[in-house]
């Protein structure tokens, strides 16, 4: 099956090299195309683009959107198999991307996400614990209830989804998603049968060391996302959240992490206070 990657770009420089180096150093995978599309930017992203001939797109500042630009890339796409990843991520394995797409090559799932861990020391490093464990897991609707929210949860940091589900799905329905565009079409996916794989063995490195008021702003527009899709509160959104703000606790605690310890109370303030902002 092959297979292209869809990876949006902005600002990127300082990313781009190793990034599509790694890409190209991936085995036993049938790589279509490496689609970038890159904002306007103000670095030399563009620039190191031209010059080492990668083929790429450009839009305007103006056209950009988290979930309508994969969209149009993947709705294009004339491989069986669509990888989304961000231009962030470190991929340190000539198998990442083998052993991301071999459940859906295996018929086991239609889509699938990888396991990210962190490289910081910070509070990320254990909600990516949290929810990239370290066994894989199949979810599909039949697991609703055992699973609740976490059913939908998956990220297009690292994610591939054959591309004949995405078109019949309608992808994200052509709406302006500006987060959380991956929940909202594994809700999709799990609610009309198909099934979803979380694959530990395929492992991307994704760190951030977000501000206070960033934290804010993301869960601002978090809680917007759960305002406009209301049926995600029936899989209890707070409890999940509750259950993450224990774990982080729990492992800081343990590990003696006093930096973290700091700033916990006021990281899941800063959580919880934009996601109610968000909401209203």
């Amino acid at each position: 099956m092959t297979v292209d990657i869809i990876c949006p770009l902005y600002n990127a420089y300082n990313y781009i090299d190793y990034l599509h180096k790694s890409l190209l150093k991936q085995k036993n995978v049938n790589i279509n195309k490496i689609h970038y599309i890159l904002t306007e930017s103000t670095d030399k992203t563009e620039e190191y683009l031209i010059e080492n001939a990668i083929d790429y797109e450009l839009i305007k500042k103006s056209n950009f959107s988290h979930s309508k630009v994969r969209e149009k890339a993947a709705f294009n796409s004339k491989a069986d198999i669509i990888c989304f990843i961000t231009q962030d991520i470190i991929i340190t394995s000539d198998t990442w991307l083998k052993n991301l797409i071999e459940p859906i090559i295996s018929n086991k799932a239609s889509a699938s996400y990888s396991r990210q861990i962190s490289k910081s020391n910070n509070i990320e490093k254990y909600t990516r614990e949290y929810n990239y464990p370290e066994n894989s897991l199949i979810k599909s609707k039949d697991k609703l209830n055992e699973l609740g929210l976490k059913a939908f949860f998956s990220s297009d940091a690292s994610q591939a989804i054959k591309k004949d589900v995405f078109v019949k799905l309608n992808g994200y329905d052509q709406k302006d998603l500006p987060i959380s565009e991956d929940m909202y079409f594994s809700y999709k996916m799990i609610m009309n049968n198909y099934k979803i794989m979380y694959c530990a063995k395929s492992v991307i490195y994704h760190s951030h060391d977000f501000s206070l008021k960033e934290l804010y702003n993301r869960y601002k527009l978090t809680g917007k996302f759960f305002k406009e899709n209301r049926y995600l509160d029936k899989y209890q959104t707070t409890k999940n959240g509750g259950n993450l703000a224990k774990y982080i606790l729990k492992r800081t605690i343990a590990e003696k992490n006093i930096k973290v310890l700091v700033r916990y109370p006021f990281d899941m303030a800063a959580r919880l206070i934009g996601m109610k902002v968000g909401k209203m």
